[in-house]
């Protein structure tokens, strides 16, 4: 008897992980950043991939300039000097949207944040990447 009722139990743990796993769902979270109104301006530096995704320019130091704004593949240019003009969050009144979606297809959450103002963020809006020099140093 006590060897069925240990089976049973069993089968009953292994069973409850089986349903539990077939439930799970995975959630997707994607994040827009627009900047509008924004200084535009002409920076040059180094492009270097962003640790959390994107792109960043860094100055001669190493020191983080801009953190890029941008839907452009750049790639092919990382590890190079450029020059990027576009609208910066950091000099003047600029407005940053950011939409956060949360969710699978059409049952996604969206939520929509704009931030204005002399906002002190050092985000770019990338308008154009050109390559100065094929390398940083």
């Amino acid at each position: 008897m006590k060897r069925i009722t240990a089976v049973f139990g069993i089968a009953a743990m292994c069973a409850g992980g089986v349903a539990a796993q077939a439930q799970t769902t995975q959630e997707k979270e994607t994040r827009t950043i627009e900047v509008k109104d924004g200084k535009k301006i002409s920076v040059s530096g180094c492009l270097r991939r962003n640790p959390g995704g994107g792109y960043m320019l860094m100055d001669a130091a190493g020191n983080l300039q801009y953190t890029l704004v941008t839907d452009k593949d750049l790639t092919n240019q990382l590890d190079q000097r450029v020059s990027i003009r576009g609208k910066a969050t950091d000099r003047g009144a600029a407005k940053l949207k950011i939409e956060s979606k949360v969710g699978n297809g059409g049952d996604a959450d969206a939520v929509t944040t704009e931030i204005e103002g002399d906002l002190g963020l050092r985000y770019l809006g990338v308008d154009s990447v050109e390559t100065i020099a094929p390398s940083c140093r």
